[in-house]
């Protein structure tokens, strides 16, 4: 790769962690002031458009999103890391959707970004061993 789209690949990259950082300061802020609030700023933030973007630049939103958990100043849960790359896509115009899901016995709850019918953020397997409870 010549160095100017090197340059310009890791400066795209860069920009993506840096609003995907925000993201996690954002949603971290919302869910201070209550979960229906945190919710609410799921919710509400769709798709632009209905464009479809390609492979590579839904998994470099998904690369940017795990590298800000890296550089936040405490843990992520998954449902601030998914809740983020939803919103990080749909900013892109990915129809993107929050899934929560849950498995009652033994009780585990789980939150994942799907695209289409394909999990982005987390394995395929989630959806068959959780049950959903909400989509966003």
């Amino acid at each position: 790769m010549p160095a100017l789209a090197r340059l310009r690949t890791t400066g795209r990259l860069a920009w993506l962690t840096l609003q995907a950082w925000l993201g996690l300061v954002a949603f971290d802020l919302a869910l201070r002031l209550g979960f229906a609030r945190a919710h609410e700023w799921v919710r509400t933030r769709q798709a632009r458009t209905s464009a479809r973007a390609t492979p590579s630049a839904i998994d470099d939103l998904v690369w940017a999103v795990d590298e800000a958990c890296v550089w936040y100043v405490k843990p992520v849960v998954c449902l601030q890391r998914s809740a983020v790359l939803a919103w990080l896509l749909r900013r892109q115009g990915v129809a993107a959707s929050l899934v929560i899901g849950y498995r009652a016995v033994p009780f585990e709850s789980h939150a994942w970004v799907e695209v289409g019918d394909r999990v982005v953020n987390d394995r395929q397997q989630y959806r068959q061993a959780f049950m959903v409870l909400e989509r966003l």
